[in-house]
């Protein structure tokens, strides 16, 4: 029997949830928005790794886009009280939340349109 509502759209819905705490803790925390606005797009960066091939570009990619590396990042700013590093891991996770929500997940060793997602 199929899923009355499709799995894709229960992650993008997760996505919707990680987008709007992370830039809603942001907020609250009166961080810099000119700092949110230049590092949003920053994570896209992984995506260089397909320069080097397929699979190592995908492995790259979703290190920068799993919600442990930028959970990572927040919990070291927390332990260092640095407010930079809590700042980059909150624009990271809202990052990759907005992906989510758009569709685009993590990459298959397929290639660089197969998602965990979706096909793109």
């Amino acid at each position: 029997m199929p899923n009355l509502i499709p799995l894709r759209l229960y992650l993008q819905l997760e996505g919707l949830v990680a987008l709007i705490v992370a830039t809603g803790i942001y907020q609250s925390l009166h961080l810099s928005w000119w700092f949110y606005g230049i590092l949003f797009f920053t994570p896209d960066v992984f995506m260089l790794g397909y320069l080097i091939n397929i699979r190592i570009g995908a492995l790259i990619y979703n290190l920068g886009h799993t919600y442990a590396t930028p959970v990572l990042v927040l919990g070291m700013g927390w332990l260092l009280g640095s407010n930079t590093l809590f700042a980059v891991g909150l624009i990271w996770c809202a990052h990759i939340g907005f992906d989510r929500l758009l569709g685009y997940g993590l990459k298959c060793d397929s290639g660089f349109k197969d998602t965990h997602l979706q096909k793109v």
